[in-house]
């Protein structure tokens, strides 16, 4: 973000904090009271780039903690879990009851069939276990725009907006991705929802100067009024084994 960009932020979004770090702060007491984490879709970190210290010390604070993915060229250099798996969430090599606490960061958006695949998680998990996942919400502007583009465009704007490269970019379904979906999807998987909430985030189009103004205005209202909440920009969701 530009020394600009930052001062308009601080002028017109006062507080407002990146997605992550929110997920990040909502994370921290879940580790602490697991014994047992499986870090689902975690590639090579759990948290963003630059919070590694902060993860190593989530990571050491829980007894016990996998993770997987089926990216093994990525899992294979995670940085901060010692126990990784070559897995695909339809079908879990655990037993039943294996874990207190799932995570999924920017994972649900891409998953095809969540129902069946919730129902996973639900079965590795201990009774009153949770699943906490933080996802794109589907009725975000942001959504809304990366919905149009072609997939090509996409990888693109994920390479200039967020240093992203092509081969880390997944294709999107967005099925559990709204209040509505996830209610259903819960009740259908064996788990009930413990909490939804919708969260601003940082702009997302600061690399483009002309836009920053009008979205900051946009992120300022929905901030401020309880009414706009559902077309923020991501959902941090837990869900408990029932």
């Amino acid at each position: 973000m530009s020394a600009l960009s930052g001062r308009l932020q601080r002028k017109l979004t006062p507080g407002l904090l990146y997605s992550q770090t929110v997920f990040e702060q909502r994370l921290g007491p879940h580790v602490a009271a697991a014994s047992r984490w499986l870090a689902h879709r975690c590639r090579n970190s759990v948290l963003p780039e630059w919070r590694g210290e902060a993860e190593a010390k989530l990571v050491a604070q829980a007894g016990f903690v996998v993770g997987v993915d089926t990216d093994f060229p990525a899992i294979r250099r995670h940085r901060s879990i010692q126990h990784r798996c070559l897995a695909n969430i339809s079908r879990l090599p655990f037993h039943d009851a294996s874990f207190d606490l799932v995570t999924a960061n920017m994972v649900v958006e891409h998953l095809a069939d969540p129902a069946a695949q919730f129902g996973e998680i639900a079965r590795v998990l201990v009774p009153g276990g949770i699943f906490l996942f933080h996802t794109p919400n589907v009725r975000s502007y942001v959504i809304a725009v990366a919905r149009l583009l072609p997939d090509g465009i996409k990888r693109l704007l994920a390479n200039v907006m967020e240093g992203r490269a092509a081969d880390d970019v997944y294709p999107t379904h967005y099925r559990a991705n709204g209040a509505d979906q996830i209610q259903t999807i819960a009740r259908e998987s064996g788990l009930t929802v413990a909490e939804i909430e919708f969260v601003t985030s940082t702009p997302a189009f600061t690399v483009f100067p002309p836009f920053v103004i009008p979205e900051l205005a946009w992120i300022r209202q929905l901030q401020r009024r309880p009414a706009l909440a559902a077309y923020r920009h991501t959902i941090i969701c837990a869900l408990r084994r029932t």
